[in-house]
């Protein structure tokens, strides 16, 4: 895999250009917004800045969202111009998370162990109402409140062809969950990948992921896309996915009002 041939589709696809069905996309000067009705999240995806450019960026964007009264993610990645992007949205008011690898696998050269997986009993759920599946996994993993599962994966479970949700199951309990994304272009986007702690070391991430690049094949998707959480990245490496450029999350929120 070319990395800077897959890096620039990419970032074309997946950040400037891309359209969510339950967002609006803006371009505003040199970044890309996309924005959602409160209480949903907004973000920032691309931009074209440089040393000159960019804290005057951020301010419009800090003073767009202010007027909005709505938070909002401005996702920076290693290759960004600035070089300093994250250090300067820090310091008008970002909170910067851990950087995540973006990591992406060739779907035509994917290894025999996502097309012959460890026996599981893997499920695509058919109906909203099974999210609660979905739930009963993450929660106890990432120990937070997912109910927004619930309202956000089902909508977009209503859309025909855009979303599929696996989860593994043992003993008929959910144990491992995660889902795709169908987006138009070359890239489906995976997300979840989460295991409970009593059932890892049984192969149902691997089987899980393996349902979902054997559906991207039948489908035509030619590169899957993952945000590694440091867990995630080296089973991801083990099965074919390749680190083409790190990304750090940066959250504003809206200032309380002064009293």
């Amino acid at each position: 895999m070319n990395i800077e041939e897959v890096l620039a589709l990419y970032d074309r696809e997946q950040r400037r250009d891309i359209k969510y069905p339950d967002m609006t996309r803006e371009v505003a000067g040199n970044v890309v917004r996309y924005i959602a009705p409160a209480p949903e999240s907004c973000y920032v995806l691309y931009s074209e800045l440089d040393e000159n450019t960019a804290d005057a960026a951020i301010r419009e964007q800090v003073d767009y969202f202010t007027q909005r009264q709505q938070g909002f993610e401005w996702k920076a990645y290693a290759h960004d111009r600035p070089a300093d992007l994250v250090d300067r949205l820090v310091a008008h008011g970002f909170s910067a998370d851990e950087p995540e690898a973006i990591m992406v696998l060739d779907v035509t050269a994917a290894p025999d162990v996502l097309l012959h997986p460890p026996a599981a009993d893997v499920r695509r759920l058919t109906h909203p109402s099974q999210l609660a599946d979905v739930v009963a996994v993450l929660e106890p993993v990432w120990e937070e409140s997912f109910d927004w599962i619930h309202d956000r994966l089902g909508r977009h479970m209503a859309i025909p062809g855009y979303v599929s949700v696996y989860v593994a199951y043992v003993d008929g309990q959910p144990a491992c969950a995660a889902w795709m994304y169908f987006d138009p272009g070359q890239f489906s986007g995976l997300w979840g990948g989460s295991t409970l702690a009593a059932y890892r070391g049984r192969g149902l991430y691997t089987a899980v992921l393996a349902a979902r690049v054997q559906e991207a094949r039948q489908r035509g998707v030619r590169y899957l896309t993952v945000d590694a959480s440091a867990m995630s990245r080296p089973i991801l490496s083990r099965h074919g996915f390749e680190v083409i450029t790190m990304a750090t999350a940066c959250e504003w929120e809206v200032p309380p009002p002064i009293e």
